[in-house]
């Protein structure tokens, strides 16, 4: 009796719970990077090793680094082990990855803006599934994702 009583409470409070808050954080994040990217824009970015238009007189590049780990909700968990069981691709956790990614750039970006500086290069990004291999144990799935970059001056000084 006492395991239906505790599967009835995940199935009809739980779960929609978790759904209706993780939609909530989710968009309120995403509505957050894209007012921290457009007040970023006219940054130039770029993945090459060095970058083009570099100022003899311009400040010395420094490397900077953003870190971020954003977890599931309850709902993404119960969805991804239901995936998991029946297979199929797990395209709830896209947007967890496209936004902790989105996250580490903009901190980059915001680091640079804040020390003067006005392009980045040499951008690297480290992802990390944690706890993604144990969903059947019942945990939370995070991502974190760890991205660095050389931030310079550009020779114009606008980008």
């Amino acid at each position: 009796m006492g395991d239906l009583i505790v599967f009835l409470l995940r199935l009809f409070v739980l779960i929609p719970f978790g759904f209706i808050c993780g939609r909530f954080s989710e968009k309120k994040h995403l509505r957050s990077l894209e007012e921290r990217e457009s007040a970023i824009s006219g940054f130039l970015v770029t993945d090459l090793k060095t970058f083009p238009k570099i100022s003899s007189t311009s400040k010395t590049p420094e490397m900077l680094i953003g870190e971020v780990t954003i977890a599931t909700d309850y709902f993404k968990t119960f969805a991804g082990s239901l995936k998991n069981f029946f297979g199929g691709e797990m395209r709830g956790f896209e947007s967890l990855k496209t936004r902790a990614r989105r996250e580490a750039i903009l901190r980059i970006l915001e680091q640079a803006k804040a020390k003067g500086f006005n392009a980045v290069c040499n951008l690297r990004q480290e992802t990390a599934d944690i706890g993604g291999s144990t969903l059947s144990k019942k945990s939370a799935i995070t991502v974190s994702i760890l991205a660095s970059a050389t931030a310079y001056s550009t020779a114009d000084g606008n980008g």
